[in-house]
């Protein structure tokens, strides 16, 4: 398979299991939402680890280790995590899926406004637009729910403020899922010490179907994670950006046509503005995309056709030096 079509074959199969994480959880329902939160931390921890072994890429996590400033994000970027993933796992167990859709739908919205407050970011007019538009959004949203859509606002707050600190950390995604986990591991542990303790576990006192799913949301953190990690060496960005809505588009369906949850027309039309947002937001990534590829083709061209071989041997020991190198 060529390397294109199967990074687009990641990118979706990644999307699709992220948007059908709500049937997943539903069926942890007889756990509390922290008792879910905390075995997914555990069994990430344990399914990287494998991982990581299987690839022998230990000598590269101790790298990682050694260096205080990138483990002090990294233990940042876990709380965020967790409050994202303990926030969606409760949205679930209480007939919230509708809602969390709308975080994943506004989360680009938020990263966004977040460029602006946090890196100085000058927006261009049609960004301006859209921010605006999804403002109106959300208002038509808090209007219909009576109260301001906290988890979605969590949710996109959450995970566009992981995205960010990722960004600027530049971490393989096996390692820094493994040392997020790393982190928040001990107090994982515990809360269920505690929770079997106390005789309110549900692991091994249910059914052995529902510790094997208890168990198994290491896997389905870990997999589409490393899968999606793969679509973005191989897939532009277009393309994912374009991808990424699969899953709250699928979130939203099941929310409504599985689970039964209330759309009224005010709350469609709420989800409506946010889409128009999103195209807004769409039209202007991929006009600024063309933009740059057109600048770049002419600066191209403009420069001399002819070169000496010194030249053309430097250009093609600094391409060699600019490539990136496999991972390990």
């Amino acid at each position: 398979m060529e390397p294109l079509r199967r990074g687009y074959l990641s990118a979706l199969t990644a999307n699709v299991l992220w948007g059908t994480f709500p049937l997943y959880f539903h069926a942890l329902r007889a756990a509390g939402a922290v008792e879910v939160l905390a075995h997914r931390i555990v069994w990430s921890l344990v399914s990287i680890a494998v991982l990581l072994a299987v690839v022998r890429r230990w000598r590269r996590l101790g790298e990682l280790l050694r260096n205080g400033r990138l483990v002090a994000g990294i233990a940042v970027a876990a709380v965020f995590i967790a409050v994202n993933w303990g926030v969606y796992i409760f949205a679930v167990n209480t007939d919230r899926v509708v809602e969390a859709s709308l975080g994943y739908f506004i989360n680009p919205l938020f990263v966004i406004l977040l460029g602006v407050l946090a890196l100085r970011e000058r927006l261009r007019a049609a960004q301006w637009v859209a921010l605006g538009v999804g403002a109106v959004a959300v208002v038509v949203l808090s209007i219909d729910y009576g109260r301001l859509p906290w988890i979605a606002l969590t949710l996109a707050g959450s995970f566009g403020s992981y995205g960010l600190i990722k960004k600027r950390l530049g971490l393989p995604a096996a390692e820094g899922l493994f040392m997020e986990s790393g982190v928040l591991a001990l107090p994982a542990l515990g809360y269920l010490a505690w929770l079997s303790a106390d005789g309110h576990s549900t692991f091994g006192t249910i059914s052995t179907g529902h510790s094997l799913l208890l168990a198994g949301s290491g896997l389905l953190t870990a997999v589409p994670l490393l899968l999606f990690a793969e679509a973005a060496n191989r897939v532009p960005l277009s393309g994912l950006g374009m991808l990424q809505y699969l899953t709250p588009m699928l979130q939203l369906l099941i929310g409504v046509a599985v689970f039964s949850e209330p759309l009224p027309p005010a709350r469609l039309a709420g989800f409506a503005i946010v889409w128009c947002a999103l195209a807004i937001f769409s039209w202007d990534a991929f006009r600024a995309a063309r933009r740059a590829r057109a600048e770049r083709a002419a600066t191209r061209n403009a420069e001399p056709a002819a070169r000496t071989p010194a030249a053309t041997s430097s250009s093609v020991e600094a391409a060699d030096a600019a490539a990136p190198t496999p991972a390990a």
